[in-house]
């Protein structure tokens, strides 16, 4: 069986090494795990390129696919490409699985469950308010787990508010009460429980020493590790939580998606992982 990840940029994926280390350790030996470089536009094209074989012929000859990760800017223009989507992928807006059944394409919504488990990995399991930086498809996912967790309500603060409508549009769905500001008036704001940062790297920087008064910060960012954002907020004493947890517990979902089993390593993923990370931190210095 293969499955692969698409994305634009792609290179930089761990999801490869996640996958890969848990083939080894399941004894999947016939599985393949690939990246390819994807964005929006050719979506529609690799979908049929990579079809599913319908029931159970194999015309090509050719090792079936069972499903793909997605990543940006491909979460949410997947959605009309599928024939089934999960509820929660619907209220997210969003799905970063497809898995292939029966010649059909269905999307899943992973991406939450991994910020549940990052969140509970780091003590962090009832936040009774929160406030989360950057709009984009993570941020909606972040959203849905906050609600899962017991939120009503969030604020958000993005660059442009006129561009956050789809992140409002999902907070809606989940029924989720969503106040939306900018980020010069992220000091009047920073009276929650949990900060959650879906900026790319480095972006949050800019408020570390002003994050300090909070009592828990997740950033998104994996690499490099750790941010000054989380550091500063570590020495103040709070709890600092990474995206690599993320990453690692949305693709231990997947796995289990895409295989069927519910034996999934987590361990030997986590420890591939940051095998991966540490050679790519030691290459760079």
């Amino acid at each position: 069986m293969r499955a692969a990840v698409l994305g634009a940029p792609i290179a930089h994926s761990l999801s490869p090494h996640l996958h890969k280390a848990a083939y080894r350790a399941m004894g999947l030996g016939g599985w393949s795990y690939e990246a390819f470089e994807c964005d929006d536009t050719q979506l529609p094209w690799m979908l049929d390129k990579l079809r599913p074989v319908r029931g159970g012929d194999n015309p090509d000859g050719k090792t079936a696919w069972a499903g793909l990760s997605l990543t940006m800017p491909l979460k949410r223009a997947v959605l009309p490409l599928l024939d089934t989507v999960s509820d929660l992928a619907v209220e997210v807006g969003g799905a970063n699985t497809v898995i292939f059944d029966g010649g059909a394409r269905h999307g899943e919504n992973t991406d939450v469950y991994g910020v549940e488990r990052a969140l509970a990995e780091a003590g962090v399991t009832a936040p009774r308010s929160a406030l989360v930086l950057g709009g984009g498809a993570t941020a909606a996912s972040i959203l849905a787990a906050l609600r899962n967790l017991g939120a009503s309500a969030a604020a958000l603060v993005v660059r442009d508010t006129g561009r956050a409508g789809e992140t409002v549009a999902v907070a809606e769905r989940l029924g989720v009460a969503l106040s939306v500001a900018t980020f010069d008036k992220i000091d009047a704001l920073l009276d929650v429980d949990l900060v959650v940062s879906s900026l790319p790297s480095g972006a949050a920087d800019v408020f570390a020493s002003r994050l300090v008064r909070v009592p828990a910060l997740f950033d998104v960012v994996y690499s490099p590790w750790p941010t000054r954002a989380a550091t500063a907020v570590q020495a103040a004493g709070g709890k600092v939580v990474g995206g690599f947890s993320m990453l690692l517990h949305q693709a231990v979902r997947q796995v289990e998606l895409m295989t069927g089993r519910s034996d999934v390593p987590v361990e030997a993923m986590r420890a591939a992982g940051e095998a991966e990370i540490l050679r790519r931190a030691t290459q760079t210095d």
